[in-house]
């Protein structure tokens, strides 16, 4: 098992936060840019990609990726079953979250539809009023996890990498 670099990929997030890398597509306006934001963020941080065909996590170009890469819950079922390469995680607490982990938010219905890393952890404050989180589609830097409306929450904690094969 790897060691996931949090700073890599908290510094990343900060960086690319209000603007877009050009190696990567820009979902914004087709569907949202926030988990391929995320993705590359997780990916500055943890350096392994997983090229299983349809459940991997992976990015090569707009027509060559993972549905994970791009997709809430696709990201979500593999960073918590992944069993080979790549990053890896499990659901957590929000008072669990680190910096470089992951939060996603479900506004409406059943079905979680947006997310941000974590980029910054206030230490004298708990839960969601902790959190500040980065993220693209409505592009935040540092933003309180507090100040989102929504109906449920949940955390990704990164734990590790899988090596590549």
């Amino acid at each position: 098992m790897l060691e996931y670099n949090r700073d890599q990929a908290v510094l990343y997030a900060l960086y690319w936060a209000l603007d877009r890398n050009p190696q990567y597509y820009n979902f914004t306006g087709i569907g949202g840019d926030c988990t391929n934001f995320i993705s590359q963020s997780v990916y500055a941080g943890s350096g392994v990609m997983n090229f299983t065909p349809t459940f991997g996590w992976y990015y090569i170009s707009v027509n060559d990726r993972a549905p994970a890469w791009t997709g809430v819950e696709y990201f979500y079922n593999f960073m918590t079953t992944n069993k080979g390469p790549g990053p890896f995680g499990e659901e957590v607490e929000l008072d669990e979250l680190q910096l470089g982990d992951v939060v996603q938010f479900n506004f409406y219905g059943d079905t979680f539809t947006h997310g941000g890393i974590i980029t910054r952890l206030r230490p004298f404050f708990s839960g969601d009023r902790r959190i500040l989180i980065s993220a693209h589609s409505n592009d935040a830097r540092n933003r309180s996890l507090s100040t989102y409306e929504y109906q449920k929450v949940r955390g990704i904690h990164i734990i590790g990498v899988g090596e590549p094969y």
